[in-house]
């Protein structure tokens, strides 16, 4: 499956020939069934479900293809586990990784290790940091932030109580969508607008139950949840009904799973939900365009889409 032209960013075109040239140097296997292309993925754990489906999507695109077989890797959420894979994929003679790294910073020096080594690398979802690795594939996190933080904005006419629960703020998604929506709430030129609690739930249902029960205890009054993913509005949501006080407060989410968020939405339990794509279709489909020595851009930026219970059995909303 070719890339489509539209996917080939001008700021790319600089890095389109030297990802071609290392992919060319990298390849240990024929890619014929007989002989398929090892690409080996290291998802950074698998207690999302936003990151099942991220596989699931991974492995239905990669059947498609008998030239390829995709080796696949939970580092459980440890980054020094995931530094590991890497580098243990690279010993394997993989032809080609893709990570969805737990953390940039961790995994910048392994990723560019294999990068330097002639190993095409695929990023997916979370960044690293510099430019040691083939393409960067992933939506825009500030935008999906600045929309929530929008909707909620005027959602609530400018004037309102606000808990933010935030993933893992030492991974990019959870930083780039804690900067979006504070630029989507426009807090300077809307004083009514006030932010009464914060929690890092690090993008699990759980933990996001336990950082609302907090913030329950100390606000008498909230206006909107918005969480840093679904199952942590869920979560949310969870809490404020055992507290009898679901029915008071709004909640908004990202990802947007077609059984996770869209169907919170559907019920009435998410008021929005942005969708987050997986990547795991462009993934596969970049991951040819290398191994087949074609050039592909250094990042490919996914779109979103808002789904609330007006519009979810059509869809949702196509954001601009």
């Amino acid at each position: 499956m070719r890339l489509r032209p539209f996917t080939l960013a001008a700021a790319a075109l600089p890095f389109l020939a030297a990802a071609g040239c290392r992919s060319q140097a990298a390849r240990h296997h024929a890619g014929t069934p007989q002989d398929p292309w090892v690409i080996g993925m290291s998802q950074c754990n698998l207690g999302e479900p936003w990151r099942v489906q991220m596989n699931a999507d991974v492995k239905a695109a990669a059947d498609a293809h008998p030239e390829l077989r995709v080796i696949y890797k939970d580092a459980q959420n440890n980054s020094l586990t995931q530094r590991a894979q890497v580098e243990e994929l690279v010993e394997q003679g993989a032809d080609l990784i893709i990570i969805s790294p737990k953390e940039a910073a961790p995994l910048t020096k392994p990723v560019a290790e294999a990068y330097q080594r002639g190993i095409p690398v695929i990023v997916l979802d979370r960044a690293v940091q510099g430019d040691q690795y083939t393409t960067f594939i992933g939506a825009d996190n500030v935008k999906i932030g600045r929309e929530a933080g929008t909707w909620i904005r005027e959602t609530l006419g400018g004037k309102g109580n606000i808990v933010e629960l935030k993933g893992l703020m030492t991974s990019t998604p959870g930083q780039d969508r804690h900067t979006g929506f504070l630029e989507g709430l426009q807090l300077d030129s809307n004083p009514g607008l006030r932010i009464v609690f914060t929690g890092e739930m690090q993008w699990l249902e759980p933990a996001a139950r336990r950082e609302m029960e907090s913030a329950l205890a100390t606000n008498p009054r909230i206006d909107v949840v918005f969480a840093h993913n679904d199952p942590g509005a869920h979560g949310a949501w969870l809490a404020a009904r055992a507290a009898g006080r679901e029915t008071s407060m709004k909640f908004v989410g990202i990802d947007a799973l077609p059984h996770e968020g869209q169907q919170y939405a559907a019920a009435g339990i998410l008021d929005a939900t942005f969708l987050y794509p997986t990547g795991g279709p462009e993934a596969i489909a970049t991951a040819l365009e290398v191994l087949h020595g074609r050039p592909v851009p250094k990042k490919i930026v996914l779109g979103t889409r808002l789904f609330t219970r007006a519009n979810v059995a059509a869809g949702g909303q196509p954001i601009n």
